[in-house]
């Protein structure tokens, strides 16, 4: 099986034509005619985590971060970023992103959070209009709402919020005193998404990347939950791989050993 078969199933679940303009997504190095020999699926491509594709004799990382966003001017091996491109050029492995257009589908990121939130009746938070795929029956965009099986304390919800994502610590805004019932979220920087969660009507949003100033732009109207980029979006490796085995029974990806959060919690 060549790589492009794999690329083009994904392509066909979150078309390239979805991600965002700042966004890189697709391959960043390799290619699609290349024969298949095993695929490593991890958030971020690290020099760990092609190092790890060399032993395990995959041509081809997943990754859900591009390791470039904007171009480079030289290839000298200085940074992080040169590395895995050099060490990945020189053992002939494909490094594909699929970053911002798995974001704004709806079986997407976000759903996997509402699903792990345990979060029901989910909806497209702030809809893409006028694209090619949208339409009454489809429709693509920026975070997720959904509701709770039963409404919870917000204390109750911030603690299994921090134990289903594996947070180390939770920032947050001030509590408001009511039960949580509606939920919105997204994966990664959601900042961006503040004044839709509020017109959904939700009384929590989960995401992350809050700068400090932002968090005042809550003004008692819904409780913003940060829990870290890293730990929003842990669960992407998890849904690219039931995509894959869904299509592919036989075919079996695998999911990174290595932690590449840079984040640490003390």
């Amino acid at each position: 099986m060549k790589i492009k078969v794999i690329t083009s199933y994904l392509e066909s679940i979150a078309p390239l034509s979805l991600q965002e303009d700042y966004d890189n997504a697709g391959f960043i190095t390799g290619g699609e005619d290349s024969e298949l020999t095993g695929a490593l699926i991890s958030i971020d491509c690290t020099e760990a985590v092609v190092d790890e594709a060399i032993a395990t004799n995959c041509n081809l990382i997943i990754s859900h971060h591009p390791i470039i966003f904007s171009g480079l001017k030289k290839i000298t091996g200085l940074t992080y970023v040169e590395r895995v491109i050099l060490k990945a050029i020189k053992n002939n492995i494909s490094i594909y992103a699929i970053h911002t257009n798995l974001d704004n589908v709806p079986v997407g990121v976000n759903k996997m959070i509402c699903d792990k939130l345990g979060l029901s009746n989910c909806k497209i938070l702030s809809e893409k209009k006028n694209h090619a795929l949208s339409s009454s029956k489809k429709k693509v965009g920026s975070g997720m709402v959904g509701v709770l099986q039963k409404p919870m304390s917000e204390i109750d919800f911030l603690n299994k919020v921090k134990k289903i994502m594996k947070v180390g610590s939770l920032r947050y805004t001030p509590l408001l005193g009511k039960k949580v019932g509606k939920v919105a979220v997204c994966g990664g920087s959601g900042s961006f998404l503040l004044e839709d969660a509020i017109a959904s009507g939700a009384d929590v949003f989960v995401t992350s990347d809050f700068k400090y100033h932002q968090f005042f732009d809550a003004d008692n109207q819904i409780v913003v939950i940060d829990i870290g980029h890293y730990e929003s979006e842990q669960y992407t490796k998890e849904l690219i791989r039931d995509l894959l085995k869904q299509k592919f029974p036989i075919f079996v990806p695998r999911l990174t050993k290595i932690n590449t959060n840079p984040v640490n919690y003390l």
